[in-house]
């Protein structure tokens, strides 16, 4: 007894010493992720500065920068939070990797331009910060459109059959990488016509875009791609409970991410509106920042099934305000053509009445998308309303018991659906029994 005791205890001993590398390693990476990528910002601005780079920029200019930054700190903070909560959940280190990406492995990249553009000359440093920049993007781009919806939201894959699809998947970036790592000239990131000769570059191997196999690692990332979204559409049909509650914030973020800034985009594309366009610029910053942020939110389960309601409202609000702008556009655009017909000019009085319309046209059209998407999304909960406000309607005029009790029971069937209910009224006391209730607390029955 004693010999096996102390055996176990001595293995679980090894294991605890095994394991405190990991936790002190996570422990640190997550401290300092954080001020790390404050530090990479701060001097990828500063060495833009030295080097001339952005002077023209107005105030749009930056707020524009600081809204991406800001964004992509989503990352660093939600990876370092991860990171100290949940050490063994890869999606923790994937955030990390993408925060130090975006902000060390650019920073080194300006350092190269800023060489280049004031001393004409690479140094060491210089040659390892054009280098590692001209490789980093296709990796950005595995860890957060491949690995991270494949492994959400515990880290694991589906199951061991969606092991080929992982590695497929993680093919094409890391050929693209080999061979934009072996260019005999590295560009300079922002410093058009300048190049630093590759210190391990193959003779000959110049622009990755214009080879051949090019095209093939392109399909190649189309097919892995398309692997991935169909992992994450099972996923979602399978999950159920707290799974389908991390499913819905994550899939949430990606249609923030792909869907609002795309829309308005094309928007701005076809009316030429130029607020349009930085609508859905402040859209696709938001959808960068929702995406760290939901994960992070799914993964510690913080207020997760908040979502339904976040979802209802962008059920709701998305149309709406599409359509609101449609009308707005197309008043603004044929009062303005009346006008010109008209009057021969064009008159303020159109975006006027245009803004009154759509003042109007807010409330009532919100009622009606909200009604359509309840009975189209969220049928259920629409009935179990409707059949709650109809018996509370009914429970003011109605004096009948056994009437009232078949409607108490037809609205638990309908709304909650159980297998069986039943109810218990209870019984009226016996004038006796009532009396010496009555004499027990100090009162005599008249």
């Amino acid at each position: 007894m004693t010999g096996g005791t102390t055996g176990e205890l001595g293995r679980g001993g090894g294991e605890t010493s095994r394991r405190t590398p990991f936790l002190t390693l996570s422990r640190a990476v997550g401290y300092l992720i954080v001020p790390l990528y404050v530090a990479g910002v701060c001097a990828t601005h500063l060495l833009e500065r030295g080097a001339g780079l952005h002077e023209e920029a107005g105030l749009i200019g930056i707020v524009e920068t600081a809204l991406l930054d800001i964004s992509l700190g989503a990352f660093a903070v939600v990876g370092a939070l991860l990171l100290l909560k949940r050490p063994a959940n890869p999606i923790g280190w994937i955030m990390v990797a993408n925060a130090f990406m975006v902000s060390v492995v650019i920073a080194l990249g300006y350092y190269a331009t800023y060489v280049m553009l004031t001393w004409g000359q690479p140094d060491a440093l210089a040659v390892f910060g054009a280098w590692i920049f001209n490789c980093f993007w296709f990796l950005l781009l595995a860890l957060t459109f491949v690995y991270l919806p494949l492994l959400f939201p515990d880290g694991r894959l589906l199951s061991r059959r969606w092991l080929p699809l992982a590695i497929f998947a993680g093919i094409w970036p890391m050929i693209v990488v080999v061979l934009r790592a072996l260019m005999d000239t590295i560009p300079v990131n922002e410093a058009p016509g300048h190049k630093i000769d590759n210190p391990i570059g193959i003779e000959g191997l110049g622009s990755v875009e214009s080879l051949p196999i090019y095209g093939v690692l392109n399909a190649m990332f189309f097919v892995g791609f398309a692997g991935v979204v169909a992992s994450v559409v099972v996923r979602f049909r399978r999950s159920r409970g707290v799974e389908r509650q991390q499913m819905k914030w994550f899939t949430s973020a990606i249609v923030v991410l792909m869907g609002g800034s795309l829309i308005f985009d094309a928007l701005s594309r076809a009316t030429g509106v130029r607020w349009l366009e930085d609508v859905g610029f402040v859209l696709s910053m938001a959808g960068i920042a929702s995406l760290p942020a939901t994960v992070g939110i799914a993964i510690l389960r913080y207020r997760l099934y908040g979502i339904d309601l976040i979802i209802n409202r962008a059920l709701v609000y998305g149309p709406l305000t599409a359509m609101l702008v449609l009308c707005y556009l197309g008043g603004v655009v044929s009062l303005q053509a009346a006008f010109r017909s008209l009057t021969g000019q064009e008159s303020t009085l159109a975006v006027v009445a245009s803004t009154l319309a759509i003042a109007a046209l807010f409330n009532p059209l919100r009622r009606r998308v909200q009604g359509f998407v309840d009975r189209r999304f969220y049928r259920r909960k629409y009935d179990a309303a409707k059949t709650l406000a109809a018996f509370n309607s009914r429970l003011r005029e109605q004096t009948d018991l056994d009437a009232l009790s078949n409607d108490l029971l037809g609205v638990v069937r309908g709304t909650m659906q159980p297998e069986h209910v039943s109810l218990w009224v209870r019984p009226n006391p016996e004038p006796e029994a009532k009396s010496a209730a009555l004499r027990q607390f100090g009162h005599e029955e008249e």
